[in-house]
């Protein structure tokens, strides 16, 4: 099952049987102050380096979000897409959990569309997945609804199954669904991990969907927490997790390494070509620091 993403000029297919794809997540300001200030200053300059450092450093898709206290997302929302339109070839991920501001976004979006994101709830259901079909985007589906976030794997299959068959009864095929098994942290729960990975296989074995994951959510109030959000997601690709909405500077060697180690980089061409790119992006960084 591939689920296609599409830009102006390009296309991304997501699929089992695919490289794993990264969806650059540093366009989002929460928890990043100096692109929230950005924003409300309306510095789109600093947003356009954002744009091109993460596809420079891997990122096959952008998460765009523009969700700071006090802005008027709605005015600004097509504007920060057109901006990164004009300046990277990749589709985009509109991220809101409000319906305008999706709309707003998805009528100036070029191509197809990724929608970040609804979940079980039967409010999310009603409001988010009409939009996803009216602009023809694809969508991550969250495995919670509106008792919370269950507990156990088989608990959160079902919720992925009523969004899998609500947007059937709304004619949005099972392929555009990208469903997200959700990643809580283990630093609180040591068996959190493994909840989102037993999840991931139940979903690849009954629905045969493809499945994001917020990886670096798994690590937080920890130390070293690069260490353990590599092992992570090697892992959650190993298991059928086939997208990631995540930092291709942090953690795309692990990406690359890991589709070489599954086979799926014939004569290492991929890898290889990463780290070319990697030591060159490296080495312009640390000029430009000098100077």
């Amino acid at each position: 099952m591939h689920t296609i993403l599409k830009s102006a000029s390009k296309e991304v297919k997501i699929g089992i049987d695919r490289p794993f794809v990264m969806i650059g997540e540093k366009l989002n300001p929460t928890g990043h102050k100096k692109l929230a200030a950005a924003l409300q200053e309306n510095n789109l300059d600093y947003v356009r380096q954002l744009a091109l450092r993460q596809v420079a450093w891997g990122a096959d898709v952008l998460d765009v979000n523009v969700g700071v206290p006090g802005l008027d997302e709605v005015g600004i929302v097509a504007q920060v897409v057109e901006l990164v339109q004009s300046v990277v070839d990749v589709p985009l991920c509109l991220d809101s959990a409000n319906p305008a501001v999706l709309a707003a976004g998805l009528k100036a979006v070029k191509g197809k569309a990724l929608v970040n994101s609804v979940n079980g709830e039967e409010k999310s259901l009603a409001t988010i997945l009409p939009l996803a079909k009216e602009f023809g985007a694809a969508v991550i589906g969250l495995t919670m609804d509106d008792n919370g976030i269950p507990k156990t794997p088989e608990e959160r299959l079902a919720v992925a199954e009523k969004i899998i068959n609500r947007a059937a009864q709304m004619g949005i095929p099972v392929e555009d669904l990208i469903i997200d098994p959700l990643v809580l942290t283990v630093g609180s729960d040591s068996k959190a991990g493994l909840v989102t990975l037993q999840t991931i296989e139940l979903l690849r074995k009954e629905f045969g969907v493809n499945v994001n994951l917020g990886a670096s959510n798994v690590s937080f109030g920890l130390p070293d927490r690069p260490s353990i959000n590599q092992a992570f997601l090697s892992l959650a690709i190993q298991m059928g997790a086939t997208c990631s909405i995540t930092d291709p500077i942090k953690l795309g060697a692990t990406v690359k390494s890991t589709d070489l180690l599954l086979g799926k980089d014939e004569n290492s061409m991929r890898y290889l070509k990463y780290f070319r790119q990697v030591e060159k992006l490296r080495a312009e960084e640390a000029e430009a620091a000098v100077k």
